[in-house]
Parts: structure tokens; C-alpha cells; sequence
């Protein structure tokens, strides 16, 4: 699995009311949430964001409260990978559960600029900045997690693996 998209660069511990602010948790649908993703901290950023971009953030990435919907909700804007120095626990997993790539990879988060053409390669835990050359290294995700992930998240997966 392979991401390549526009880097959109956040600092450290970027909570999930940052993500997708409490007054819109009424709702499940990514599509609805991605309208206001990330609009406390950025109030352009659903302007910005295009389809495949990868956003990029310090550490403790996805802090807080443990809802679903900050994943979601940038699946929703057109995120399509999220590489950040750390990630909060609860994010992580939430993140895999609904099939959001992630990596974490301190080197690349802290030297990758807005605006950086980047790729991201989760088989080989590889993370190239297009727009230097430069390319980092993470360690890569196990085989059944990239198919949970390539699935679109855990309930997918399982649902695959029962009906065959």
C-alpha cells in the first residue's frame, strides 16, 4: 500500500476534539464530520485538503477522548495517511479499527515540510519526501495488519475472513 499526496503539517499532541470538535459527534458519517475536520485549529482546512493528502504531526497524535469519529473524520476530508512522530494509544487502535493508515516515524514527522510532495509505503515502512529526496525509515506494519488496513478497518476484515 502505497499513499503519495500533499504533506499537511500539525504540531504535538493534537487531541481528538481538535480533529472533530464534540459539538459535531452526532453523527457516524465521515463524509458529514469531514465538513468540520480539524476547523478549531485550522479553520481552512477542509478548503485546503485534497483527496490523498497525508497529514503529518508531531507526537501524541490523536490525545483525548477515545471516539471513533477523529478517524473518521479524516478519512472523510480525503487524509490518506497519517504519519506523526507518536500517536496517542486509543487513536492508533481507533485509527486501525476503521482502516486510516498510520505510521509513525520521528525522523520524517520532524523534517517534512507543509506543502512537501510525500509517499508513503506501509509494507516497507518507508516515507519519501518527493520534494527533497530524502527518504525515511519506520518499521513496517505485519502482513494481517496491512490487510486489516487495505481492508478499510477490523469490522471489514472480519467479516472478509468469515465469509471467505
Amino acid at each position: 500500500m502505497i499513499f503519495r499526496g500533499t504533506a499537511l503539517v500539525f504540531g504535538d499532541d493534537i487531541d481528538t476534539d481538535a480533529i472533530i470538535p464534540a459539538r459535531y459527534l452526532n453523527t457516524i458519517d465521515p463524509f458529514e464530520l469531514a465538513a468540520h475536520c480539524m476547523e478549531d485549529l485550522d479553520p481552512n482546512f477542509v478548503k485546503r485538503v485534497k483527496k490523498g493528502d497525508i497529514m503529518v504531526a508531531g507526537k501524541n497524535f490523536g490525545c483525548g477522548s477515545s471516539r471513533e469519529h477523529a478517524p473518521l473524520a479524516l478519512k472523510g476530508a480525503g487524509i490518506s495517511c497519517v504519519v506523526a512522530v507518536s500517536f496517542a494509544r486509543i487513536f492508533y487502535r481507533n485509527a486501525l479499527n476503521t482502516g486510516l493508515p498510520i505510521i509513525e516515524s520521528p525522523e520524517a514527522a520532524s523534517c517534512i515540510q507543509d506543502g512537501n510532495l510525500i509517499e508513503v509505503d506501509l509494507a516497507a515502512g518507508k516515507v519519501r519526501n518527493l520534494s527533497t529526496g530524502v527518504t525515511f525509515d519506520s518499521i513496517p506494519f505485519p502482513q494481517f495488519m496491512q490487510e486489516l488496513i487495505a481492508a478499510g478497518g477490523l469490522l471489514p476484515y472480519v467479516m472478509k475472513k468469515i465469509n471467505g
